[in-house]
């Protein structure tokens, strides 16, 4: 069961400050530490779970630049077998579609049963490369699985859906899976698999190598273009009242009747 995980390299932001770049169509990214995208983790934690179950190979791919290569490495220490890494300067500012066609261009000549990725990326929030890549592909996919059985040339997947709702659906191999936190538990990296991923040789592919042209990546073959990226405007702010509590008490119900609620 040879089995492909797309990952990526994120920016860590839930207890960051963050500020806007520059030129206003990013965020600024100096002192932020990167990490493997969370829901991309347990994308790969499955693959490793499967093909430990049914043989084969998982093979990790990311887009970017040097840095993703510490995600790249995770991956092998986490137990992937190959890890491909595709980078070029000509990339910055691809959408989804874009970094659709950039991985139908890797993955398309590869052998495969299985593909996974993670439900969407913490950093854009899109969620819309997995299920873009399996129509470049031509192979079934569903969105949001939780629960993955493999049996024999089918797969049968649970999905996560609003409501607390489940939906379960057979779906025919080859497939495209976009994974949802809580899967499964990811495993710690061990000091032996970083050791051992550390020697490992990664393929890294530029523009030229995938076969697309430069017209067809960053913004000007993008469907998506960022105009601005700014914080919101703060529009209220809380006003704390202090006092003792027949004060407060007494503030309170002035501003309610000031507001016409009593």
């Amino acid at each position: 069961m040879d089995v492909i995980v797309c990952v990526k390299h994120v920016p860590e932001t839930a207890e960051a400050e963050i500020k806007i770049s520059p030129e206003g169509k990013n965020i600024d990214k100096g002192g932020l530490v990167f990490d493997i995208n969370e829901w991309d983790d347990y994308a790969l934690e499955e693959a490793v779970r499967i093909k430990e179950k049914f043989g084969g190979l998982v093979t990790a791919v990311t887009i970017g630049d040097e840095a993703a290569d510490s995600t790249l490495r995770k991956c092998l220490a986490r137990g992937a077998d190959n890890g491909i890494r595709v980078t070029d300067t000509r990339f910055e500012g691809s959408d989804g579609y874009v970094i659709a066609k950039i991985l139908h261009k890797v993955i398309k000549d590869m052998t495969f049963n299985l593909i996974l990725t993670g439900a969407q990326a913490s950093d854009d929030g899109y969620a819309s490369v997995g299920p873009m890549l399996a129509e470049l592909l031509g192979v079934p996919h569903a969105t949001m699985v939780n629960k993955i059985e493999i049996k024999g040339e089918t797969s049968k997947v649970n999905r996560e859906l609003e409501g607390g709702l489940q939906e379960t659906d057979e779906i025919k191999l080859p497939a495209l899976f976009t994974i949802q936190t809580g899967i499964n538990e990811p495993r710690y990296v061990s000091i032996m698999g970083i050791r051992k991923a550390m020697q490992k040789e990664t393929q890294i592919l530029d523009l030229e190598a995938v076969g697309l042209t430069e017209g067809e990546v960053g913004e000007s073959g993008s469907w998506i273009k960022v105009e601005k990226m700014y914080a919101p405007p703060l529009e209220k702010q809380a006003e704390f009242l202090k006092g003792t509590p027949e004060e407060i008490a007494k503030k309170v119900a002035q501003l309610l009747k000031a507001k016409g609620m009593i």
